[in-house]
């Protein structure tokens, strides 16, 4: 399980490349991360959002010597590429679809599994090495993420085999909800503001580098307003792995009082993530797909909604 060494395909992820001498210029105007604090040795998490400050997409986003690589959804690409390339027509930019020319791995207590790689990843989040064109990322819980180009895959594969047993993607996801990292799927595309999923508190928002698509939203909810509704963990006594989008609702409320963000298969049945509404937490009587459904209990996240620490860079 989530706790084991493993490693797994990240088959449910594709990358999005932006490459060019105005990618820098062009990409720090349309989502939430501070591209100017990425670098050789370090990556984000961020969003791009609608005017509305609605989360059209989430992604892991490393810099590359001509550019931008961000892994996000595969359900979402199509759609992101199509989009990004009306407003980069005036930009000395390309927008590509590369998911084809990288292989990426998750890897559970594999530090030495990199090692016999030539990656010496440091324990810090967000750290990235390279080596011989692979890259290596450190997750906010001590996983790692492994970038392959598709010519080394095969070899590095079989490299990784022989140190690890191979894992299905649900422990991978499994541990990504442990760690309390919400993401944006096909059928969650525009359903939540970035705080919603606590974006903010794991790095992925910045309040400080100025404008962009949605910014004005996202920063008035910040400052100004009252957030309702955020990311929850919750298990689930059932054996169905319910889909994201899938409604949550309260036996004291005749409507929906969340929404599904990310859900894996656990020893004692199934974990999530979810954007739930604040009372409903608290009142706990939170049910799977009515208020008749399966019951689910809220369990604890392994950070906390600190305001002075969700203001980043």
């Amino acid at each position: 399980m989530a706790d084991t060494a493993f490693y797994c395909t990240l088959s449910h992820e594709g990358i999005l490349a932006l490459r060019g001498p105005d990618a820098n210029k062009f990409l720090q105007g349309q989502v939430t991360c501070n591209l100017n604090y990425l670098s050789d040795s370090q990556c984000s998490l961020g969003a791009r959002c609608t005017p509305k400050g609605r989360m059209q997409s989430s992604f892991r986003i490393v810099s590359v010597t001509d550019g931008y690589l961000l892994a996000m959804a595969n359900e979402l690409l199509e759609a992101q590429l199509t989009d990004l390339k009306k407003y980069a027509v005036f930009s000395k930019s390309k927008l590509t679809d590369e998911s084809q020319d990288w292989l990426r791995f998750g890897l559970n207590g594999a530090d030495d599994a990199l090692r016999s790689l030539g990656l010496e990843l440091p324990a810090d989040a967000d750290s990235v090495v390279r080596h011989q064109e692979l890259l290596a990322l450190r997750l906010s819980d001590g996983r790692a993420e492994l970038w392959v180009p598709a010519a080394q895959a095969e070899a590095v594969k079989a490299q990784l085999a022989a140190q690890l047993p191979e894992a299905p993607l649900n422990d991978w996801l499994l541990a990504q909800i442990r760690a309390g990292i919400g993401q944006v799927m096909g059928s969650t595309r525009e359903l939540f503001i970035p705080q919603m999923i606590n974006l903010q508190a794991v790095g992925g928002v910045s309040f400080k580098k100025g404008c962009y698509t949605g910014q004005e939203i996202v920063a008035r909810m910040q400052y100004l307003g009252k957030l309702k509704r955020r990311l929850y963990r919750l298990e689930l006594h059932d054996s169905q792995v319910p889909e994201p989008a899938t409604a949550l609702f309260s036996s004291a409320r005749a409507s929906s009082v969340g929404e599904v963000v990310l859900a894996a298969r656990s020893g004692t049945g199934v974990e999530l993530l979810a954007v739930l509404q604040d009372e409903a937490a608290l009142d706990g009587h939170i049910h799977l797909g009515s208020a008749e459904g399966s019951t689910l209990s809220v369990l604890d996240l392994p950070y906390t909604l600190d305001s002075n620490r969700e203001i980043q860079r």
